[in-house]
């Protein structure tokens, strides 16, 4: 492609929405440019069971069928990392030291996890570690699990798993941040309080414990981390696009579009992190686009 092609819309990021708008846009007969820079969330999760149809699938998986299916209806897919989107007469997309341009733009390049700094993370992440409630909470169920976390979402998020999941629960929070209604709440609960900083979960085939930088060692079977995530988005800032009141998500229309007219976002950057929502958005988004593209 010359400088000067014109892309009918380029996709940033192969997230569940971003895929999902490129097969529709494809399927349009439209010009369509992915680029993704690979490894996103979706990639780690290991069980997927809450896609209709799916009775387990994993993330990766996903992932791959969808560039597939999109790729079988002509969408251009590439490797890359975007740094920069301006828009003047169409939008400039610059991903290394390439410029694309495009008439619209879609944005699906969700977020990353928060991690403590904890030994053997990675080792369990997605099989019995996990960080989302909505994706994993179910596998916790009648297991003997630990949550970890910082803030007071912490412990609603471990009142919130003892009604829904198991009644074997310990919370670890950081720093002693829970006010004492909360304290006493746990307490009447039954859920165990602990406050410190893990430094090693235990295990070989299982995990089998958290250990404390005291030396404890906390038995569990299954642990839920719970320190947040951060939005991939620095390639967006010059745009001066609405966010919540928090100044954290983009705002955007019932179709999804940011408030700058042709951007459209899907996915965490704009609300829940769930693959099924997700898709659905970017298939509504490009439906849109669909129309817009008629227009111009």
């Amino acid at each position: 492609m010359t400088e000067e092609f014109i892309y009918d819309c380029i996709i940033i990021g192969a997230g569940p929405g971003g895929l999902q708008a490129a097969i529709y846009l494809g399927r349009y007969n439209r010009r369509v440019l992915l680029i993704d820079r690979g490894g996103g969330r979706t990639t780690h999760a290991r069980h997927i069971e809450n896609f209709l149809t799916q009775k387990a699938i994993t993330g990766r998986e996903i992932i791959e069928l969808g560039m597939e299916q999109a790729r079988n209806f002509h969408v251009e897919i590439k490797k890359g990392v975007v740094t920069k989107v301006a828009k003047g007469a169409n939008f400039e997309v610059y991903a290394g030291d390439v410029r694309y341009l495009a008439r619209f733009v879609l944005v699906s390049t969700g977020a990353t996890e928060n991690f403590p700094s904890i030994e053997s993370l990675h080792k369990f992440l997605g099989t019995t570690l996990f960080t989302c409630i909505d994706c994993d909470g179910y596998r916790t169920t009648n297991k003997k699990l630990v949550i970890i976390g910082n803030s007071i979402k912490t412990v609603h998020l471990a009142i919130a798993m003892k009604e829904m999941y198991t009644r074997d629960l310990t919370l670890i929070l950081y720093t002693d941040k829970a006010p004492e209604e909360y304290k006493e709440e746990l307490k009447e609960e039954n859920i165990g309080l602990i406050i410190g900083r893990p430094v090693r979960f235990i295990g070989d085939e299982k995990l089998e414990a958290v250990e404390m930088h005291d030396g404890r060692k906390i038995p569990c079977e299954v642990v839920m981390s719970h320190f947040g995530y951060k939005l991939n988005d620095s390639f967006l800032g010059g745009l001066n696009l609405k966010r919540d009141r928090d100044n954290f998500k983009f705002i955007t229309n019932s179709t999804f579009e940011s408030s700058l007219s042709g951007l459209y976002i899907v996915g965490p950057l704009i609300g829940n992190d769930q693959v099924v929502i997700a898709a659905g958005e970017g298939a509504v988004a490009a439906i849109e686009l669909k129309k817009r593209l008629i227009e111009v």
